[in-house]
């Protein structure tokens, strides 16, 4: 994914609500072998962009004063109330530097599993993203869960997701990704022990 951007050199809040003000948002690229930049970018462009979530876990082309070069989206602040982008932080990305960060989950097959098929129970989707160590070339989009052999009661854990080649996990195996929880639980159980 590519988006545009400019050199800022006037710095500080009040220069920021100028910026604002005329549609654009203050932003910084840091990382790699060169000092920090300030940036700015075009509020709409950036706004679409980051309603994609492939904008937020893929090595992005930032073109940069007739330069292009590749960042990784690392933080974003938004107006509390409305929408509006405050400023985004990027980090560059050097080929052969191992990148820290954060995949989202996709979840598949839940319908159907023997927990929801069966059973009538609920998936919960206790992790949305996992945090991956890779280098640039190998960070997947997303990663897959197959809820497929799901039973009621049970559990997908990080150990068993397959990683994509090239790709480790940066959080222990035994973390609990998905559970399949029982509707009603046990107040529907002692209401329908009552009755009889």
């Amino acid at each position: 994914m590519q988006f545009n951007a400019t050199s800022r050199s006037v710095q500080g809040s009040s220069a920021s609500r100028r910026l604002r003000r005329a549609g654009r948002v203050p932003a910084i690229v840091y990382g790699g072998d060169a000092a920090p930049q300030s940036i700015e970018l075009d509020h709409n462009e950036i706004f679409h962009a980051l309603r994609k979530e492939e904008f937020h876990s893929s090595i992005l082309n930032m073109q940069l004063d007739g330069k292009s070069t590749q960042v990784l989206l690392r933080a974003v602040q938004w107006h509390p109330y409305k929408p509006q982008v405050l400023h985004v932080d990027f980090q560059r990305v050097a080929a052969g530097q191992a990148l820290h960060t954060k995949v989202p989950l996709h979840f598949i097959n839940a319908e159907v599993s023997p927990a929801v098929k069966l059973s009538g129970a609920i998936v919960n989707h206790v992790l949305t993203e996992i945090e991956v160590n890779c280098l640039p070339n190998d960070l997947p989009q997303f990663i897959e869960v197959d809820l497929g052999n799901l039973v009621a009661g049970g559990s997908v854990h990080v150990s068993d997701l397959k990683a994509p080649k090239g790709v480790t996990f940066a959080v222990a195996g035994d973390v609990v990704v998905a559970t399949a929880i029982a509707k009603g639980g046990a107040a529907e159980d002692a209401a329908a022990a009552e009755e009889k």
